[in-house]
């Protein structure tokens, strides 16, 4: 299991580079519902169809993860000045200390770790 950051889910919609990776992944993957939510967003704002991606990543077996309260209370200690991780991303990490499994993601901003691997 992997949680996916909103980047790599656009990645895979958008066959960005690191597309073909995001889809093998898929079928055992998880989404936080704020990235998901992030997702529908840039895809409608893009002038995508919300409803055929959502059913496309949805046949794929992603799975979608409720944000809970020790999750939005890790968030909240991940923020720092000038750390430049949206509430979001911060989100999305606490997901994959919650459920013990690396992060992937596409947005560069993020160092690499034990926990965070790059799609790029």
């Amino acid at each position: 299991m992997i949680v996916l950051d909103a980047s790599a889910v656009l990645a895979f919609l958008q066959d960005e580079q690191g597309a073909d990776r995001v889809e093998k992944l898929l079928p055992s993957a998880v989404i936080g519902a704020a990235n998901w939510s992030e997702v529908a967003q840039k895809v409608r704002a893009r002038g995508g169809n919300w409803h055929v991606a959502s059913a496309l990543l949805q046949s794929y077996g992603l799975s979608i993860e409720a944000v809970t309260v020790s999750d939005a209370e890790q968030a909240a200690e991940l923020w720092h000045r000038g750390s430049g991780l949206s509430l979001g991303d911060r989100l999305c990490l606490a997901l994959g200390n919650r459920l013990h499994v690396k992060v992937l993601t596409a947005d560069r901003a993020w160092s690499e770790s034990d926990f965070v691997e790059q799609l790029r």
